[in-house]
């Protein structure tokens, strides 16, 4: 039986100062599990917030979890193409 997903939403501004909290909650919810993140209500997404992110999903896989990230804003998607990471991001994106 497959486990069910543990959700982990991402706060409106993800930036350094709320990178800490987020990297925590992440690495506590890949230690059991797959993992959905709500990404819905991001205003704005630092660098170091997305490459955290890929991070995550690296080490899901490298454990054979799922890793998805849920229902994007438009501010994360308009950060992940600026920063040309689209590609990086693509399988793990669903609307």
């Amino acid at each position: 039986m497959a486990r069910p997903a543990s959700s982990v939403a991402l706060p409106a501004v993800f930036d350094l100062d709320s990178l800490d909290a987020i990297r925590d909650v992440l690495s506590d919810a890949l230690d059991i599990g797959p993992v959905r993140v709500d990404a819905s209500a991001v205003e704005r997404a630092a660098t170091n917030g997305l490459f955290m992110l890929l991070s995550a999903a690296e080490t899901a896989r490298r454990h054979n979890f799922d890793f998805a990230i849920e229902a994007p804003s438009s501010a994360l998607n308009a950060a992940i193409d600026r920063l040309g990471l689209t590609a990086r991001f693509e399988g793990m994106i669903g609307q």
